[in-house]
């Protein structure tokens, strides 16, 4: 018989949190995706266009790990309209040498939320100025928040300008992360004018049109876009992926079929033979990262299976420590 181990939301948010090692850990992943033999096939998705919803399945195996996860991302974004969350899904855990499943992972997207997150911190470590301090974001829901609390853990934030179609929505997270944080967070008329007055913007919308374009593009900006991981999405118009000293990804082959990258192309702003450098082939030395404080960078994020095995990996490490969970007999 085998055992499997249950975790609920709760034992996960219990077990692993938005820190440090939560940054540490993706930041890991990206750079053995760069120098490791890691086996990641592509995102298999399911578009629901009459719900508007979508699912997609992520899986990576790392050599060395001795799990490898296997994840069901679900994002139905009429649901707020029913008062349900618009993500949710669940991760299932295999042992890496005899494929037994060892964990169920209900966590309703809060795992997806988390290796998200700690992907910006990431990115914005190793391509945004080593004195930035003033953020830009588009978009006031949950990437939203999460995003500027993982730059909280790699940059000394002073201040933070939000912009969202609804200015109610906007207005609300400038009051609550003013308060989280303990830094001003404030409302932007615009885009524009939030990028203008930032170091670092991150987009994190499902946007199917552009919302930044290269006009806001100032000496010294990095932009993080972590809201196109589907084909019909896109936040940065393609003159940005152009006009950049430098535009990396998180993985090549994966958005020149669904992030910024795939605009880029389809529009002829991105020629096919142009080098792409992933974000793990920065963080491993293989390649060049920002030149200069002057350099105007973009970090296209779509989220990578080895995010998820590796993250996977750290809470269900952590929920064992804890003794947390629930123990299924099949």
């Amino acid at each position: 018989m085998a055992e499997i181990k249950i975790l609920s939301e709760a034992e996960l948010r219990e077990a692993v949190t938005l820190d440090r090692d939560a940054v540490s850990c993706v930041e890991d992943c990206f750079r053995a995706l760069a120098t490791e033999s890691i086996i990641m096939p592509p995102i298999m998705s399911l578009d629901i266009a009459e719900q508007n919803g979508e699912v997609d399945v992520k899986t990576a195996y790392v050599p060395g790990f001795d799990s490898f996860a296997i994840k069901m991302s679900l994002g139905f974004f009429d649901n707020p309209k029913l008062g349900l969350p618009s993500l949710n899904g669940l991760m299932v855990l295999f042992n890496a040498k005899t494929g037994q499943v060892e964990a169920l992972l209900l966590d309703n997207g809060y795992l997806t939320d988390l290796r998200t997150a700690a992907a910006g911190a990431v990115a914005a470590k190793w391509l945004a100025r080593e004195d930035a301090r003033r953020v830009g974001v588009v978009g006031a829901g949950v990437q939203a928040r999460l995003q500027v609390k993982a730059l909280a853990l790699v940059r000394d934030l002073a201040e933070v300008r939000v912009w969202a179609r609804d200015a109610e929505k906007a207005a609300n997270y400038a009051a609550e992360m003013t308060e989280d944080l303990q830094i001003p967070v404030s409302v932007s008329a615009s885009i524009e004018a939030a990028a203008a007055e930032s170091d670092i913007l991150v987009t994190t919308t499902p946007s199917k049109s552009p919302l930044v374009f290269a006009s806001a593009l100032h000496s010294g900006l990095h932009i993080t876009a972590m809201g196109s991981d589907a084909e019909y999405k896109n936040e940065l118009d393609p003159p940005v992926l152009a006009d950049c000293d430098l535009y990396a990804c998180d993985r090549r082959s994966q958005c020149e079929i669904l992030g910024e990258l795939h605009h880029a192309l389809a529009a002829g702003a991105v020629s096919a033979e142009t080098v792409v450098p992933e974000l793990g082939e920065i963080i491993a030395g293989r390649v060049p990262g920002r030149s200069g404080p002057d350099d105007v960078t973009v970090c296209d994020l779509t989220g990578a299976g080895v995010q998820d095995t590796a993250i996977a990996t750290l809470a269900f490490q952590r929920s064992q420590d804890k003794g947390a969970g629930t123990v299924f007999t099949s």
